[in-house]
Order: C-alpha cells, then structure tokens, then sequence
C-alpha cells in the first residue's frame, strides 16, 4: 500500500499545454492594454508639468499662454489651454484641470481613465 502511495506523489509537475497557452494569452491581452496606457500617463505627467510652468504667470491670458507653449513643446494633445481653471489662492495662481481618455479595448468595451491635477 506504501508503494501506490508513492507512486501517486511522484507523478509530473508543470503546466500543460492548454495551461500554458491560457496563461500566456493572459500575458498577452495585458501586455497589450499595458503598452496602451502608458502613453496616457506619460502625457499626464506632461500636462501637469506645463500646469505647474503655467502657474508662474501673473494673468489668465498669460498664464493660458504659457500653457500652450508647454503643450506644444511636449505634444499635449488631450488638453488645452481653455481646458484649464485658473484661480488665485493666498495670492499665488493655482492652475487645474480635469480630462479623461478612453483606450478602445474590443467590440462595445472602451477603458476610461479620468485624470485631474493642479499647480503647486
């Protein structure tokens, strides 16, 4: 009885095929949404850059104007300068905005990503 014990514990371990090509479509399809998304948070890293530059003019226009420079240095296409809020706060300009960006996935399925930051 202690050898058909043991000859059950010794069996293969590993995936089969069929698991392996489960896993690695897995890998695949978030690959692929992964490679989609990073562009987006590239720009938003961009977008609060140019908020944070832009924060440094003393009016709206100057300030909207500033933020269009910054864009179309670093090829912000998801804002513009009308997109943005300016406010002042304890006499230091403040510079908000708010976007979303929709990544097509398959058939009717869209990933919306809303992003919003401000000036320092």
């Amino acid at each position: 009885m202690a050898s058909i014990v043991r000859a059950g514990k010794s069996g293969q371990h590993g995936f089969s095929l069929l698991g392996f090509l489960f896993v690695g479509g897995v890998l695949a399809v978030t690959g692929v949404v992964v490679a989609q998304v990073i562009p987006t948070v590239i720009e938003y890293q961009a977008v609060l850059k140019a908020a944070q530059k832009a924060s440094d003019g003393s009016t709206v226009v100057e300030v909207r104007s500033i933020f269009d420079r910054a864009a179309a240095i670093d090829n912000i296409s998801s804002i513009t300068a009308r997109d943005i809020e300016v406010t002042k706060e304890n006499e230091k300009v403040v510079v908000s905005f708010a976007y979303q960006r929709e990544i097509h996935l398959a058939g009717p399925a869209y990933l919306t990503m809303k992003y919003a930051g401000r000036s320092k």
